[in-house]
C-alpha cells in the first residue's frame, strides 16, 4: 500500500504572497469592502485576518510568546478561542488603511516565511485539529499554513471578480493537505476491515486517494488492492469550498458523482479542514 508523501510547501510561500500583494495592489476603493464568504468579513477584512496569522506565527513560532490563558478542554474549547481571538484582531484592525494594511503584509510575509525555513520539517509539532487530536509533524502544521493563506486569498479573488489562482503548483499541495483530514472524519463511518472508499479530485490540481479500513482505525492511501464500497468523485472548485465551509454539504453532493454505498461518502461531505 502506498502512503501519501510529505506535503513539502516552505518554498512557494513567497509566491503566494507575491500573488496576494499583487492582487491587493489592483484593488479599488469599492473592492475592499465588498462581503466575502468569510460570514461578516469583508474583503479588507479578510485581508486583515491574513496579517492577523503572521502576527500570531512571528510571536508564537518564532518568538516563543504566549497569551496567558485557561486551558483548552476539546475541539469546541479551541474554536471557541480561535474565533473569539480572530474576531478581535479583525475589529481592531479596521482601524488600519488599505495602504497600511499591504505594507505590513509586504513586511510581514518575508519574515514568516523565514521562521518556516527554520524549523525541522520532520520534527513532532502541535496537532492539526481538524485531522486529529494527536501531534502532528512540522510539515503538515506548515502545510496548514499554507492553506489557510490560499483559501483566503480565493475568497478575496471571488468577492472582487478576480480570476482564482487554480495553478495546480499552489492548489495540488492545498487538496492533498485537505484530504489529510479524511480519515479522522471517517472514524465513526461503520465498515468490515478491508473496505475501501475511492475518492476523486477531478481538475489540473486534482487526485485520487483510497481509505481503508483496518481492523482499527480508516488510513488514507494512494492505491488499492481490493475493488472500493464507494467511488466519490468531486471537482476542486467545490472541494476546497466543502472544506473550508464556503459550500455547504448539499450543495457539494450535488456536484459529486457517487457510485457504490452512498452512506459511506456521507463523512467526505462532513469534513471542515479549517479551524474556527
Amino acid at each position: 500500500m502506498k502512503r501519501p508523501e510529505e506535503i513539502i510547501v516552505v518554498n512557494r510561500f513567497a509566491p503566494l504572497r507575491t500573488h496576494l500583494l499583487t492582487l491587493l495592489a489592483g484593488l479599488g476603493d469599492g473592492d475592499w469592502s465588498r462581503p466575502t464568504a468569510a460570514p461578516g468579513w469583508s474583503v479588507k477584512d479578510v485581508a486583515a485576518h491574513l496579517l492577523g496569522g503572521d502576527i500570531a506565527i512571528l510571536a508564537g513560532k518564532r518568538d516563543g510568546f504566549r497569551l496567558s490563558s485557561a486551558a483548552i478542554h476539546g475541539h469546541d474549547q479551541l474554536i471557541e478561542l480561535v474565533n473569539r481571538l480572530n474576531g478581535e484582531w479583525v475589529l481592531a484592525a479596521r482601524r488600519m488603511s488599505p495602504r497600511l494594511l499591504c505594507e505590513f503584509l509586504a513586511f510581514s510575509g518575508p519574515e514568516v516565511e523565514t521562521c518556516f525555513a527554520s524549523l525541522d520539517p520532520m520534527a513532532n509539532g502541535r496537532p492539526v485539529s481538524w485531522a486529529g487530536p494527536d501531534s502532528a509533524p512540522v510539515w503538515f502544521d506548515i502545510a496548514r499554513e499554507f492553506t489557510e493563506r490560499w483559501h483566503h486569498q480565493q475568497q478575496i479573488r471571488d468577492a472582487t471578480d478576480r480570476p482564482p489562482l487554480y495553478d495546480p503548483y499552489f492548489l495540488s499541495p492545498v487538496l492533498d493537505t485537505f484530504v489529510r483530514a479524511l480519515p479522522y472524519n471517517f472514524r465513526h463511518a461503520v465498515a468490515t476491515a478491508g473496505t475501501v472508499v475511492r475518492f476523486e479530485i477531478s481538475g489540473a490540481a486534482g487526485g485520487v486517494w483510497f481509505l481503508h479500513r483496518t481492523e482499527k482505525a480508516w488510513t488514507l492511501a494512494l492505491d488499492a488492492e481490493a475493488e472500493p464500497a464507494t467511488d466519490v468523485v468531486l471537482p476542486q472548485d467545490t472541494v476546497w469550498r466543502l472544506f473550508t465551509k464556503g459550500l455547504d454539504r448539499v450543495g457539494a453532493r450535488a456536484r459529486a458523482v457517487i457510485r457504490g454505498d452512498a452512506d459511506l461518502a456521507s463523512p467526505i461531505f462532513a469534513t471542515i479542514a479549517i479551524i474556527g
